[in-house]
Protein backbone atom coordinates (compact mmCIF):
# COMPACT_ATOMS: atom_id res chain seq x y z
CA UNK A 1 0.00 0.00 0.00
CA UNK A 2 1.29 3.45 -0.93
CA UNK A 3 1.24 6.52 1.28
CA UNK A 4 0.69 9.74 -0.63
CA UNK A 5 2.10 13.12 0.30
CA UNK A 6 2.41 16.53 -1.27
CA UNK A 7 5.95 16.93 0.07
CA UNK A 8 8.21 14.19 1.37
CA UNK A 9 11.19 15.24 3.49
CA UNK A 10 14.02 12.80 4.17
CA UNK A 11 15.99 13.59 7.33
CA UNK A 12 14.87 15.11 10.64
CA UNK A 13 18.00 17.03 11.46
CA UNK A 14 17.93 20.86 11.59
CA UNK A 15 17.45 21.03 7.79
CA UNK A 16 14.46 18.71 7.78
CA UNK A 17 12.64 20.20 10.75
CA UNK A 18 13.28 23.76 9.50
CA UNK A 19 11.79 22.83 6.12
CA UNK A 20 8.84 21.21 7.88
CA UNK A 21 8.20 24.39 9.90
CA UNK A 22 8.36 26.56 6.78
CA UNK A 23 5.92 24.29 4.94
CA UNK A 24 3.59 24.49 7.94
CA UNK A 25 3.82 28.28 7.73
CA UNK A 26 2.34 27.97 4.21
CA UNK A 27 -0.18 25.31 5.29
CA UNK A 28 1.45 22.75 2.99
CA UNK A 29 1.15 19.13 4.18
CA UNK A 30 4.25 16.97 4.33
CA UNK A 31 5.64 13.67 5.57
CA UNK A 32 9.01 13.67 7.34
CA UNK A 33 11.06 10.44 7.46
CA UNK A 34 13.98 9.84 9.83
CA UNK A 35 16.11 6.68 10.09
CA UNK A 36 17.07 7.23 13.75
CA UNK A 37 14.84 7.16 16.84
CA UNK A 38 14.94 10.93 17.41
CA UNK A 39 15.24 14.24 15.62
CA UNK A 40 18.65 15.96 15.43
CA UNK A 41 20.31 12.61 16.17
CA UNK A 42 23.81 13.82 15.28
CA UNK A 43 23.55 16.62 17.83
CA UNK A 44 22.10 14.31 20.47
CA UNK A 45 24.22 11.20 19.89
CA UNK A 46 27.20 11.99 17.68
CA UNK A 47 28.97 14.94 19.28
CA UNK A 48 31.66 15.23 21.94
CA UNK A 49 30.83 16.46 25.41
CA UNK A 50 32.39 19.94 25.28
CA UNK A 51 30.93 20.91 21.90
CA UNK A 52 29.41 24.36 21.63
CA UNK A 53 28.25 26.57 18.78
CA UNK A 54 31.08 28.71 17.47
CA UNK A 55 28.85 31.27 15.80
CA UNK A 56 26.75 33.86 17.62
CA UNK A 57 23.12 32.95 18.26
CA UNK A 58 21.71 35.31 15.61
CA UNK A 59 23.43 33.17 12.96
CA UNK A 60 22.23 29.90 14.53
CA UNK A 61 18.46 30.19 14.67
CA UNK A 62 15.90 28.39 12.53
CA UNK A 63 13.00 30.15 10.72
CA UNK A 64 10.28 31.81 12.80
CA UNK A 65 12.03 31.20 16.14
CA UNK A 66 14.84 33.60 17.09
CA UNK A 67 16.76 32.89 20.26
CA UNK A 68 15.47 34.84 23.29
CA UNK A 69 17.45 37.93 24.37
CA UNK A 70 18.52 36.28 27.62
CA UNK A 71 20.08 33.33 25.77
CA UNK A 72 23.92 33.41 25.83
CA UNK A 73 25.53 34.82 22.69
CA UNK A 74 27.33 31.51 22.10
CA UNK A 75 25.21 28.46 22.80
CA UNK A 76 26.35 25.23 24.42
CA UNK A 77 25.31 21.91 22.91
CA UNK A 78 22.73 21.52 25.68
CA UNK A 79 21.23 24.95 24.94
CA UNK A 80 20.96 24.20 21.23
CA UNK A 81 19.47 20.71 21.68
CA UNK A 82 16.86 22.23 24.02
CA UNK A 83 16.13 24.87 21.38
CA UNK A 84 15.66 22.15 18.74
CA UNK A 85 13.29 20.20 21.00
CA UNK A 86 11.25 23.35 21.63
CA UNK A 87 11.20 24.06 17.89
CA UNK A 88 9.81 20.61 17.08
CA UNK A 89 7.14 21.01 19.76
CA UNK A 90 6.19 24.56 18.77
CA UNK A 91 5.62 23.69 15.11
CA UNK A 92 4.02 20.33 15.90
CA UNK A 93 6.57 18.41 13.85
CA UNK A 94 6.06 14.66 14.04
CA UNK A 95 8.71 12.74 12.10
CA UNK A 96 8.17 9.11 11.27
CA UNK A 97 11.15 7.58 13.03
CA UNK A 98 12.93 4.31 12.25
CA UNK A 99 12.39 4.86 8.51
CA UNK A 100 15.55 4.14 6.56
CA UNK A 101 15.07 5.29 2.97
CA UNK A 102 16.38 2.62 0.60
CA UNK A 103 15.51 4.13 -2.77
CA UNK A 104 13.92 7.18 -4.34
CA UNK A 105 13.24 7.52 -8.05
CA UNK A 106 11.16 9.75 -10.29
CA UNK A 107 8.20 8.17 -12.08
CA UNK A 108 7.89 10.05 -15.36
CA UNK A 109 4.53 8.47 -16.17
CA UNK A 110 2.98 9.77 -12.95
CA UNK A 111 5.19 12.84 -12.50
CA UNK A 112 5.75 11.82 -8.91
CA UNK A 113 8.57 10.66 -6.68
CA UNK A 114 8.39 7.06 -5.49
CA UNK A 115 10.27 6.46 -2.25
CA UNK A 116 10.82 3.13 -0.51
CA UNK A 117 11.69 3.22 3.18
CA UNK A 118 12.30 0.32 5.52
CA UNK A 119 10.52 0.44 8.84
CA UNK A 120 13.39 -0.87 10.94
CA UNK A 121 11.09 -1.68 13.88
CA UNK A 122 8.62 -3.81 11.95
CA UNK A 123 11.08 -4.93 9.27
CA UNK A 124 8.78 -4.07 6.37
CA UNK A 125 9.23 -1.72 3.42
CA UNK A 126 6.88 1.24 3.10
CA UNK A 127 6.21 3.06 -0.16
CA UNK A 128 5.63 6.81 -0.34
CA UNK A 129 4.54 8.81 -3.39
CA UNK A 130 5.03 12.58 -3.45
CA UNK A 131 5.05 15.46 -5.91
CA UNK A 132 7.96 17.15 -4.16
CA UNK A 133 10.97 15.50 -2.54
CA UNK A 134 13.32 17.32 -0.15
CA UNK A 135 16.71 15.77 0.58
CA UNK A 136 17.49 16.97 4.11
CA UNK A 137 20.00 14.34 5.19
CA UNK A 138 22.67 17.06 5.26
CA UNK A 139 26.41 17.17 4.77
CA UNK A 140 27.08 15.03 7.82
CA UNK A 141 25.08 11.90 7.07
CA UNK A 142 28.00 9.47 6.72
CA UNK A 143 31.38 9.48 8.49
CA UNK A 144 34.48 9.85 6.35
CA UNK A 145 37.78 8.16 7.20
CA UNK A 146 40.52 8.51 4.56
CA UNK A 147 42.26 5.47 3.10
CA UNK A 148 45.59 5.63 4.94
CA UNK A 149 48.24 3.07 4.04
CA UNK A 150 48.52 0.49 6.80
CA UNK A 151 45.47 1.64 8.75
CA UNK A 152 44.16 -1.93 8.98
CA UNK A 153 47.36 -2.99 10.72
CA UNK A 154 47.02 -0.52 13.60
CA UNK A 155 46.77 -2.40 16.92
CA UNK A 156 45.40 0.49 18.97
CA UNK A 157 41.95 2.05 19.05
CA UNK A 158 40.61 3.81 15.96
CA UNK A 159 37.59 6.11 16.35
CA UNK A 160 35.88 8.80 14.32
CA UNK A 161 35.05 12.09 16.01
CA UNK A 162 31.38 11.03 15.92
CA UNK A 163 32.20 8.32 18.50
CA UNK A 164 34.55 10.51 20.57
CA UNK A 165 33.03 11.85 23.79
CA UNK A 166 35.92 13.04 25.98
CA UNK A 167 39.58 12.44 26.76
CA UNK A 168 38.77 10.68 30.03
CA UNK A 169 39.32 7.16 28.64
CA UNK A 170 42.64 8.14 27.03
CA UNK A 171 44.46 9.41 30.12
CA UNK A 172 48.26 8.98 29.91
CA UNK A 173 47.95 7.69 26.32
CA UNK A 174 49.61 8.97 23.17
CA UNK A 175 46.76 9.91 20.85
CA UNK A 176 47.00 11.05 17.24
CA UNK A 177 44.25 13.35 15.97
CA UNK A 178 43.86 13.32 12.19
CA UNK A 179 42.09 16.41 10.90
CA UNK A 180 42.83 20.06 11.61
CA UNK A 181 39.38 21.60 11.40
CA UNK A 182 37.39 22.78 14.39
CA UNK A 183 36.61 19.27 15.63
CA UNK A 184 40.21 18.10 15.39
CA UNK A 185 41.65 21.13 17.14
CA UNK A 186 39.05 21.01 19.91
CA UNK A 187 39.47 17.26 20.45
CA UNK A 188 43.26 17.74 20.74
CA UNK A 189 42.59 20.42 23.36
CA UNK A 190 40.17 18.17 25.23
CA UNK A 191 42.66 15.28 25.24
CA UNK A 192 45.31 17.56 26.68
CA UNK A 193 42.97 18.57 29.50
CA UNK A 194 42.72 14.91 30.53
CA UNK A 195 46.49 14.45 30.79
CA UNK A 196 46.76 12.68 27.47
CA UNK A 197 49.63 13.26 25.04
CA UNK A 198 47.92 14.46 21.86
CA UNK A 199 49.45 15.13 18.46
CA UNK A 200 47.50 16.62 15.58
CA UNK A 201 48.11 16.14 11.86
CA UNK A 202 48.21 19.42 9.95
CA UNK A 203 48.46 19.02 6.17
CA UNK A 204 47.73 22.54 4.94
CA UNK A 205 47.21 26.21 5.81
CA UNK A 206 44.23 27.46 7.78
CA UNK A 207 43.04 30.55 9.60
CA UNK A 208 42.83 30.64 13.40
CA UNK A 209 40.37 33.12 14.90
CA UNK A 210 38.43 33.64 18.11
CA UNK A 211 34.66 33.22 18.08
CA UNK A 212 34.36 36.89 19.02
CA UNK A 213 36.40 37.85 15.95
CA UNK A 214 34.13 35.77 13.71
CA UNK A 215 31.06 37.37 15.30
CA UNK A 216 32.55 40.82 14.74
CA UNK A 217 33.51 40.00 11.16
CA UNK A 218 30.09 38.63 10.22
CA UNK A 219 28.49 41.76 11.64
CA UNK A 220 30.90 44.09 9.82
CA UNK A 221 30.21 42.37 6.48
CA UNK A 222 26.74 43.88 6.56
CA UNK A 223 28.41 47.26 6.07
CA UNK A 224 31.89 46.68 4.60
CA UNK A 225 33.35 44.73 1.66
CA UNK A 226 34.69 41.28 2.54
CA UNK A 227 38.24 42.33 1.57
CA UNK A 228 38.30 45.02 4.26
CA UNK A 229 36.76 42.75 6.88
CA UNK A 230 39.28 40.02 6.03
CA UNK A 231 42.20 42.45 6.29
CA UNK A 232 41.08 43.70 9.72
CA UNK A 233 40.43 40.16 10.94
CA UNK A 234 43.83 38.86 9.83
CA UNK A 235 45.62 41.79 11.50
CA UNK A 236 43.76 41.07 14.73
CA UNK A 237 44.62 37.35 14.53
CA UNK A 238 48.29 38.09 13.92
CA UNK A 239 48.36 40.40 16.93
CA UNK A 240 46.58 37.84 19.11
CA UNK A 241 48.38 34.63 18.13
CA UNK A 242 51.64 35.87 16.61
CA UNK A 243 53.55 33.97 13.93
CA UNK A 244 52.44 30.34 14.15
CA UNK A 245 54.56 29.04 11.27
CA UNK A 246 57.30 27.88 13.65
CA UNK A 247 54.70 25.57 15.21
CA UNK A 248 53.70 24.09 11.86
CA UNK A 249 50.63 26.27 11.33
CA UNK A 250 50.50 28.49 8.25
CA UNK A 251 47.96 31.10 7.19
CA UNK A 252 46.27 30.83 3.73
CA UNK A 253 46.86 33.46 1.07
CA UNK A 254 43.19 34.47 1.03
CA UNK A 255 41.18 35.93 3.89
CA UNK A 256 38.98 33.82 6.18
CA UNK A 257 35.58 35.11 5.13
CA UNK A 258 36.36 35.12 1.42
CA UNK A 259 37.74 31.59 1.78
CA UNK A 260 34.52 30.49 3.50
CA UNK A 261 32.36 31.89 0.70
CA UNK A 262 34.65 30.51 -2.01
CA UNK A 263 35.38 27.01 -0.69
CA UNK A 264 33.06 26.43 2.26
CA UNK A 265 36.05 25.93 4.58
CA UNK A 266 35.60 27.60 7.94
CA UNK A 267 38.37 29.16 10.01
CA UNK A 268 39.43 27.28 13.13
CA UNK A 269 37.87 28.82 16.22
CA UNK A 270 40.48 28.67 18.95
CA UNK A 271 39.27 27.27 22.27
CA UNK A 272 42.71 27.30 23.88
CA UNK A 273 44.45 24.86 21.54
CA UNK A 274 47.00 27.37 20.25
CA UNK A 275 48.26 28.13 23.74
CA UNK A 276 48.74 24.43 24.42
CA UNK A 277 50.58 24.01 21.11
CA UNK A 278 52.91 26.85 22.06
CA UNK A 279 53.48 25.29 25.46
CA UNK A 280 54.30 21.93 23.90
CA UNK A 281 51.30 20.14 25.38
CA UNK A 282 49.97 19.42 21.89
CA UNK A 283 52.36 18.42 19.10
CA UNK A 284 51.75 19.41 15.48
CA UNK A 285 52.84 16.76 12.96
CA UNK A 286 52.79 16.71 9.13
CA UNK A 287 50.84 14.41 6.82
CA UNK A 288 50.89 10.66 7.37
CA UNK A 289 52.92 8.45 5.04
CA UNK A 290 51.86 5.11 6.50
CA UNK A 291 50.83 3.29 9.66
CA UNK A 292 52.85 0.34 10.96
CA UNK A 293 50.92 -1.63 13.60
CA UNK A 294 51.60 0.62 16.63
CA UNK A 295 53.47 3.49 15.00
CA UNK A 296 52.88 6.19 12.40
CA UNK A 297 55.41 7.51 9.90
CA UNK A 298 55.08 11.14 8.80
CA UNK A 299 56.09 13.16 5.75
CA UNK A 300 59.11 14.66 7.53
CA UNK A 301 60.57 11.16 8.02
CA UNK A 302 59.80 10.87 11.73
CA UNK A 303 58.00 7.85 13.17
CA UNK A 304 56.17 7.72 16.51
CA UNK A 305 54.16 5.20 18.51
CA UNK A 306 50.50 5.87 19.38
CA UNK A 307 47.92 4.15 21.54
CA UNK A 308 44.90 5.52 19.66
CA UNK A 309 43.94 7.48 16.54
CA UNK A 310 40.98 9.85 16.37
CA UNK A 311 39.83 10.72 12.85
CA UNK A 312 38.29 14.18 12.88
CA UNK A 313 38.06 14.03 9.11
CA UNK A 314 34.46 15.02 8.74
CA UNK A 315 31.52 13.55 6.95
CA UNK A 316 30.13 13.15 3.48
CA UNK A 317 26.69 13.20 1.94
CA UNK A 318 25.09 9.77 1.60
CA UNK A 319 22.11 10.90 -0.48
CA UNK A 320 23.35 9.24 -3.67
CA UNK A 321 23.25 5.86 -1.93
CA UNK A 322 19.45 5.91 -2.03
CA UNK A 323 18.51 8.76 -4.39
CA UNK A 324 18.59 6.96 -7.72
CA UNK A 325 17.71 10.03 -9.77
CA UNK A 326 20.08 12.35 -7.93
CA UNK A 327 21.08 13.91 -11.27
CA UNK A 328 18.10 16.26 -11.02
CA UNK A 329 19.71 18.19 -8.15
CA UNK A 330 23.01 16.64 -7.01
CA UNK A 331 26.42 15.82 -8.43
CA UNK A 332 28.25 12.50 -8.08
CA UNK A 333 29.49 13.46 -4.58
CA UNK A 334 25.94 13.97 -3.34
CA UNK A 335 26.31 17.75 -3.20
CA UNK A 336 24.29 20.40 -5.10
CA UNK A 337 25.11 20.53 -8.81
CA UNK A 338 23.86 24.12 -9.07
CA UNK A 339 25.97 26.97 -7.64
CA UNK A 340 24.87 29.02 -4.64
CA UNK A 341 22.31 30.56 -4.24
CA UNK A 342 20.38 28.38 -6.74
CA UNK A 343 21.82 25.20 -5.19
CA UNK A 344 18.77 23.98 -3.30
CA UNK A 345 16.35 23.69 -6.23
CA UNK A 346 16.68 20.89 -8.75
CA UNK A 347 14.39 19.54 -11.44
CA UNK A 348 11.22 17.43 -11.23
CA UNK A 349 10.27 18.82 -7.82
CA UNK A 350 13.54 17.74 -6.19
CA UNK A 351 15.12 19.99 -3.55
CA UNK A 352 18.07 19.72 -1.17
CA UNK A 353 18.39 21.47 2.21
CA UNK A 354 21.47 21.92 4.36
CA UNK A 355 24.09 21.28 1.67
CA UNK A 356 25.33 24.84 1.14
CA UNK A 357 28.29 24.58 3.56
CA UNK A 358 26.98 27.66 5.33
CA UNK A 359 26.06 26.17 8.69
CA UNK A 360 22.76 26.78 10.45
CA UNK A 361 22.39 30.15 8.75
CA UNK A 362 22.44 28.33 5.41
CA UNK A 363 20.04 25.69 6.72
CA UNK A 364 17.47 28.34 7.62
CA UNK A 365 17.87 30.05 4.25
CA UNK A 366 17.45 26.79 2.35
CA UNK A 367 14.30 25.85 4.29
CA UNK A 368 12.64 29.20 3.61
CA UNK A 369 13.64 29.15 -0.06
CA UNK A 370 12.33 25.62 -0.61
CA UNK A 371 9.00 26.20 1.14
CA UNK A 372 8.47 29.52 -0.65
CA UNK A 373 9.16 27.91 -4.03
CA UNK A 374 6.81 24.99 -3.42
CA UNK A 375 4.14 27.41 -2.20
CA UNK A 376 4.58 29.51 -5.35
CA UNK A 377 4.13 26.46 -7.58
CA UNK A 378 1.04 25.27 -5.73
CA UNK A 379 -0.50 28.77 -5.55
CA UNK A 380 -0.03 29.34 -9.28
CA UNK A 381 -1.75 26.03 -10.00
CA UNK A 382 -4.69 26.83 -7.74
Amino acid sequence: MESKAVVLIVGAGPSGIATAACLTHHSIPYVLLEREDCHASLWKKGTYDRLGLHLAKQFCSLPYKPHPPKTPTFLSKEHFVRYIDEYVSQFDINPRYHRSVESASYDNSENKWRVEAKNTIEGKVEVYVAEFLVVATGENSEVYIPDVTGLDSFKGEIVHSKQYKSGLKYQDQDVLVVGYGNSGMEIAYDLSNFNCHPSIVVRGPFHVLTKEAVHRGMTLMKYLPVQIVDALTVIHAAFLFGNLSKYGIHRPNIGPFFQKSLTGRSPVIDVGTIKKIKQGEIQVVPAIVRINEDSVKFMDGTERKFDAIVFATGYKSSANNWLKDYKYALNEEGMPKNPFPAHCKGEKGLYCAGLSKRGLFGVARDAETIADDINKILSARN
